[in-house]
């Protein structure tokens, strides 16, 4: 019964407060009054962390750029 009462080698990390911080005050420049009213999913949203994220090719799709669009080599320039 360890597991249910919430006993365990797991820890949470701590709250990234220097980065969220900086994200809201430096980044977004809101005042402190209204980023300590936020919440975390508010600041979120805020910094476009709710967009939903761009499709990313599979293995197959970039190597199928890859080959179609190679980089250059220093001895074909």
């Amino acid at each position: 019964m360890r597991a249910a009462a919430g006993e365990g080698d797991h820890q949470a990390a701590p709250f990234p407060w220097s980065a969220a911080m900086h994200a809201g005050l430096c980044l977004l420049r809101l005042p402190a009054k209204d980023f300590w009213a936020m919440t975390p999913r508010e600041l979120q949203a805020a910094l476009g962390g709710l967009r939903p994220r761009a499709a990313m090719p599979e293995r197959a799709g970039l190597e199928a750029l890859m080959g179609a669009f190679p980089d250059r080599t220093a001895s074909s320039e």
